[in-house]
């Protein structure tokens, strides 16, 4: 069964650091660029960073760049989003979701989903 699971979620204060992690099961990433995701209460969900396949490109959305960094270790079969200086517009459910090779902000692009880990900035 193919799987993609977030954890690292939690309650931090504004300024704080969170790393949260993606990791698969029943199929490897070797092949697959990797977005991370959130979705904040009443709005849309948006795209935050992506890695692609070869690790060699990644992208930010203009809210975090400069702060969040996006990072993957196939070995492990995970992929990671450090983010630094938290601010509670970062408050949201984080997903990470997986499609070939390259990366894409449209939610309708990705293949696979996991189910999200909740990020809460807030002091």
């Amino acid at each position: 069964q193919l799987q993609l699971v977030e954890s690292g979620g939690g309650l931090v204060q504004p300024g704080g650091s969170l790393r949260l992690s993606c990791a698969a099961s029943g199929f490897t990433l070797d092949y697959y660029a990797i977005g991370w995701f959130r979705q904040a209460p009443g709005k849309e969900r948006e795209g935050v960073s992506c890695i692609a396949s070869s690790g060699g490109s990644t992208n930010y959305a203009d809210s975090v760049q400069g702060r969040f960094s996006i990072s993957r270790d196939n070995a492990k079969n995970t992929v990671y989003l450090q983010m630094n200086s938290l601010k509670p517009e970062d408050t949201a459910v984080y997903y990470c979701a997986a499609r070939p090779r390259y990366c894409s902000a449209n939610v309708n692009f990705m293949h696979y989903w996991g189910k999200g880990t909740l990020v809460t900035v807030s002091s």
